[in-house]
């Protein structure tokens, strides 16, 4: 998971500085991926307004701070307090990444005379692509620490998390409201965090996890060593 985190962090940091730069090989793709899709989006209206409620309600990054918070609440009640608090740290510092990389970059979006969606702010990274992405990676993980070894459903789980965060990453460019590389940014800053997340938390929140192991809560959410 180090690995992880190192390479998606100097992958992140290298397109940012691509973006600022205004690499050219970079802003032809972004500029032929838009077209293509952009095109195709008003030749099928029914599939992009398809992509627009997926984009809109289903990954929305209010959808996923949202399942975030609800797991958040969970923990805390379940009585793991570290855990709860590193979802939170999580998010928190994902929103600040993401707005002040967007205001620090301040990339326009694409420019369309017959735009079919809207979206306000910065391009660079894409937000949707961000939370998506740090959304399924942190409640996947969540998941895992507490159900993977007993659930059989968990590769299910797994794929719709991938195919979550591959989704709406493609909603984004074929709405044409992002261009390839913000969503590609999108997708590695979430990872990076999602990453971090997990190390410091491999780290410093083992003893919480031997406490869970020596006395997992029960049907009501005490545990076994509590007093009453």
């Amino acid at each position: 998971m180090r690995s992880s985190a190192l390479v998606s962090g100097v992958l992140g940091v290298l397109l940012l500085v691509l973006v600022v730069v205004g690499w050219p090989p970079l802003l032809s793709l972004d500029r032929s991926v838009a077209d293509a899709l952009h095109r195709s989006a008003l030749a099928e209206p029914g599939f992009t307004r398809a992509n627009r409620i997926l984009s809109d309600w289903v990954w929305d990054p209010l959808t996923m701070r949202v399942l975030i918070a609800a797991t958040v609440l969970v923990l805390w009640w379940r009585r793991e307090r570290w855990l709860a608090l590193w979802l939170t740290a999580a998010t928190l510092l994902a929103a600040g990444v993401q707005q002040g990389v967007k205001w620090a970059v301040g990339r326009e979006r694409p420019g369309w005379p017959d735009p079919v969606d809207t979206a306000h702010f910065a391009a660079f990274p894409s937000g949707h692509a961000m939370t998506g992405t740090l959304g399924c990676g942190l409640l996947l993980w969540v998941a895992a620490l507490h159900w993977r070894e007993t659930w059989r459903g968990w590769s299910v789980l797994a794929v719709a998390a991938l195919v979550s965060m591959l989704g709406v990453g493609w909603t984004r460019i074929y709405l044409g409201v992002h261009w390839f590389s913000d969503v590609v940014a999108g997708w590695l800053l979430g990872w990076f965090i999602v990453s971090v997340t997990i190390v410091t938390y491999r780290r410093y929140g083992r003893d919480e996890r031997n406490a869970l192991r020596a006395d997992p809560p029960g049907p009501d959410g005490s545990r076994m060593g509590e007093t009453t």
